[in-house]
């Protein structure tokens, strides 16, 4: 349950983002107004700053790269108390100074959670994890193989002694015998190099 209530939390705060940056870009003067009013930025920050929002907020959204994502954008979000919200003791400018810090709250919270289930950046972990275990199982397979494949040929010289010792055992072919790894019930062919 809680990760449910975790991706949520990152997809509504992902949301505020994407919709302010949405806003700045579409109306880039008003915006441009605003930043030469209320700081000493340059007002040509405008189509940058709703850019980053726009897409910092999509990757929260989507999960990709949620922890570093969350860092920018806490980053940014406490920027914006110290540039356009430092009269704290205006009830106005004050309001906005908490409501950033509780944004920045729950962006420090997607953070410290930013490994949860349903991320992007956990799925791609798991199966990479799950593709290194593939890869493993390949190699142990590919290995008996091999040795099912030496034995064989031991096995096809007839009388031939497979170890010089007097107490060696002498193999001969077994009728019927051959190597099915897939279980088809089909003996496994050798395979050239370009039918991989």
């Amino acid at each position: 349950m809680s990760a449910i209530a975790a991706t949520i939390g990152r997809i509504l705060l992902g949301a505020l983002f994407v919709l302010s940056g949405i806003q700045k870009l579409a109306a880039p003067a008003a915006t441009a107004d605003y930043i030469a009013a209320n700081s000493v930025l340059s007002p040509g920050l405008a189509i940058p700053v709703g850019v980053f929002e726009l897409v910092a907020g999509l990757l929260l959204a989507l999960g990709l790269m949620s922890r570093l994502v969350s860092i920018l954008l806490a980053g940014f979000t406490l920027m914006t108390i110290v540039i356009f919200h430092p009269q704290i003791t205006d009830p106005v400018q004050g309001m906005q100074a908490l409501k950033n810090v509780a944004i920045t709250g729950g962006l420090l919270m997607v953070f410290a959670y930013g490994q949860m289930r349903w991320h992007y950046d956990h799925v791609q972990a798991v199966r990479k994890s799950e593709l290194a275990a593939l890869e493993a199982e390949k190699r142990a397979r590919e290995a008996e193989l091999a040795q099912a494949r030496a034995e064989g040929l031991a096995e096809g010289r007839g009388d031939a002694h497979v170890a010089a010792s007097p107490n060696a055992v002498t193999a001969r072919a077994t009728p019927g015998a051959y190597v099915d790894t897939d279980g088809d019930g089909v003996p496994d062919r050798k395979r050239s190099w370009w039918r991989y």
